[in-house]
């Protein structure tokens, strides 16, 4: 008997860990990219010479199914661990932030409000139960934590500037989940420490194709999906924007959930609508190559009226890159005028910020720039998503839908990709 087909829409890390495990299982698998390239987010570009990821990415020390699967695959880079820092630009100056003793030294807190503001990022890396957080705005935990003050100067205007009209819906569960990944990824409660992986997230893309297509899985790119096929309620393939069919007696759909009311519109109309209404955020990603550093941060948040992004990742102080690299990310929806901007507006309004926090910084240092655009990038995750979320197995016989709003209240990343896509295949059970 022929093993089962598989057909996974998406190649990023969700659809190639899912590829990788089907296939390690059993399976017929075949992947459907839309893009020329393996690995989403994560696929890297070449910047001027450098292969570089498209939108930065770093490991934590809990990054434990990233860690697992690189040893599965016999990859033989290692991951390196580096001590990194973190930074916040306030009304005009860089101050070191992130630790203890940058926080009694911060100027723009009072005495009672470092306080609180400590105890909050401590409880956070401690507490597990966060069903409480789920049913509270991010807003209301953090004002009931530290004050509307604080709230005010240092995370209001993050929130503005990444989820603009979705700001004071967000979650209280999903910032706490990133509190706590990053507060637990340290040596001590003075030192954060993060992750790389040699040669970047490239290589561990690389490894799962070449374990994919060892164990009899195939790869297409530019083959964008249009439709999924469901016959007598149940799925039987996929229709790829060229009119080329692939049947498949089972469909894993990892496309971003505002794609996927269209994929079903026309052989499930009424399965369509229960995708409708998950708002996501998209991105348009400035990386810059310097000639000097702007800072000695990993990653710098910023409140300044005059500077319209929550901040910027130096990624170069994390991965030796030779020269230095600057990630500038604007969260934004795709209707933003922004979005439409010219790559070379995006990279000079972008530059000018850079030179705003390190005044030092003159044309001349910049050596190249890039722009990357996502219409999808962000996932709102609003209070009360627990709830909310579908079961990925739809009730359409063999489709399975999910993207990475799935993990909350966990954040987009590799590692919880990796993990939540061993579950679901694990839950397929064996072929045959």
């Amino acid at each position: 008997m022929a093993a089962p087909r598989i057909l996974i829409i998406g190649a990023g890390p969700m659809g190639l860990a899912a590829a990788y495990y089907a296939a390690r299982a059993g399976y017929s698998v075949e992947v459907l990219e839309a893009g020329d390239r393996p690995g989403g987010m994560a696929a890297h570009f070449d910047f001027d010479g450098l292969s570089l990821e498209r939108f930065y990415h770093f490991c934590c020390r809990s990054d434990v199914d990233t860690l697992q699967l690189m040893s599965d695959l016999g990859m033989t880079r290692p991951m390196n661990w580096v001590e990194t820092r973190m930074g916040y630009f306030v009304d005009g100056k860089l101050y070191r932030f992130g630790d203890p003793v940058s926080l009694l030294l911060f100027p723009k807190l009072g005495p009672v409000e470092k306080v609180r503001y400590g105890l909050m990022a401590f409880w956070s890396t401690r507490r597990s139960d966060w069903a409480k957080l789920d049913r509270i705005s991010a807003r209301d935990w953090f004002i009931g934590w530290c004050g509307k003050r604080v709230y005010d100067k240092l995370w209001r205007p993050l929130f503005q500037l990444k989820f603009f009209e979705h700001a004071d819906r967000v979650s209280a569960a999903w910032v706490w989940q990133r509190i706590k990944r990053l507060g637990n990824s340290r040596k001590s409660i003075f030192q954060e420490e993060l992750g790389y992986i040699e040669g970047g997230t490239q290589s561990l893309v690389d490894a799962l194709v070449r374990a994919i297509e060892a164990l009899g899985g195939t790869l297409r790119l530019n083959a964008p999906a249009r439709h999924i096929l469901v016959e007598d309620d149940a799925v039987c393939g996929v229709e790829t924007a060229d009119g080329d069919v692939r049947a498949a007696d089972i469909v894993i759909s990892t496309a971003p959930l505002p794609y996927v009311p269209d994929l079903l519109a026309r052989t499930a109309p009424d399965l369509a609508g229960a995708y409708a209404g998950f708002d996501n955020v998209g991105v348009v990603c400035v990386i810059h190559k310097l000639k000097r550093r702007v800072s000695a941060n990993f990653w710098v948040n910023i409140s300044d009226p005059a500077i319209e992004i929550p901040g910027f990742v130096e990624f170069s102080n994390l991965r030796p890159t030779g020269d230095v690299i600057v990630y500038v990310p604007y969260y934004m929806p795709a209707v933003h005028p922004k979005f439409a901007w010219t790559d070379a507006d995006l990279a000079d309004e972008s530059f000018a910020y850079l030179q705003r926090v390190n005044p030092a910084l003159t044309p001349d240092d910049r050596i190249a720039s890039h722009v990357g655009r996502l219409r999808y990038a962000q996932p709102v995750c609003d209070v009360g998503f627990a709830a909310r979320i579908p079961d990925p197995r739809t009730p359409v016989s063999g489709l399975y839908v999910a993207d990475t709003s799935f993990y909350y209240p966990e954040d987009r990343g590799v590692s919880e990709s990796i993990r939540f896509a061993r579950a679901l295949v694990a839950n397929l059970g064996a072929p045959g």
